[in-house]
């Protein structure tokens, strides 16, 4: 079985990705970040949907993003609530190269495992517009990480960045973790969550996970 790096960061889209590479049939190692995030709630669905989909190994690495701040999720910003879904401005809940730091973690790890495989949840159809989830910038990252390491330059091992859910809209990623078996009452979605982990259900990122779920014709499991 080839090895892969899944970034697992416990949310819906994440937990569908990880189910696609298992379908795949790669032998999958998880990577999650506690990187000062205001929602580490989340760290505990994605052990739950590590467990759950039987990866082989599960790191959660440490990087304190709140010294650098200018994100709502990791400085004294409040979360927007009940905003225009639709809209392409880029959000204050966008954090400052957060898929570029892990990426290039999730390079480093798929280096030593000798893996030229790494799955990344993002999407480009129903998403906050963030620049680090569009298909452009994944290519780049992909050449860049060809050229920056060992095994790109001997040539021995090409890495691969796959992103099975780039053009899928929310509902349809629901339905394919569906068809997989995703329990999606493990996942976490909200930023802005209450003190016993609910979700909100008014950030953007739970306005487009309740989205999603009601264009599919499945009730979302999550308390809100």
């Amino acid at each position: 079985m080839k090895k892969a790096v899944i970034l697992l960061s416990g949310g819906l889209d994440s937990a569908t990705c990880l189910a696609m590479a298992k379908e795949k049939g790669f032998d999958n190692y998880a990577l999650s970040f506690d990187y000062g995030q205001r929602h580490k709630y989340e760290l505990q669905s994605a052990q739950s949907v590590a467990n759950t989909l039987k990866v082989s190994e599960h790191k959660t690495i440490q990087i304190d993003l709140r010294s650098f701040g200018g994100s709502a999720l990791t400085d004294q910003i409040d979360v927007p609530k009940d905003v225009d879904i639709d809209s392409k401005d880029i959000p204050i809940t966008y954090v400052p190269a957060r898929n570029t730091i892990f990426l290039s973690l999730a390079l480093a790890w798929a280096e030593v495992l000798k893996s030229g495989d790494i799955f990344i949840g993002v999407n480009a159809m129903d998403y906050s517009g963030y620049p680090d989830c569009r298909p452009e910038y994944i290519e780049a990252f992909q050449n860049m990480a060809n050229l920056a390491t060992k095994s790109g330059v001997e040539q021995s091992q090409k890495l691969t960045i796959h992103t099975p859910l780039i053009d899928l809209t929310k509902s349809e990623i629901i339905q394919k973790g569906m068809t997989l078996g995703v329990d999606y009452s493990q996942t976490h979605s909200c930023y802005d969550p209450l003190e016993l982990g609910q979700a909100c259900g008014h950030c953007d990122s739970c306005q487009l996970r309740l989205k999603g779920f009601q264009e599919a014709g499945f009730i979302d499991p999550l308390q809100y």
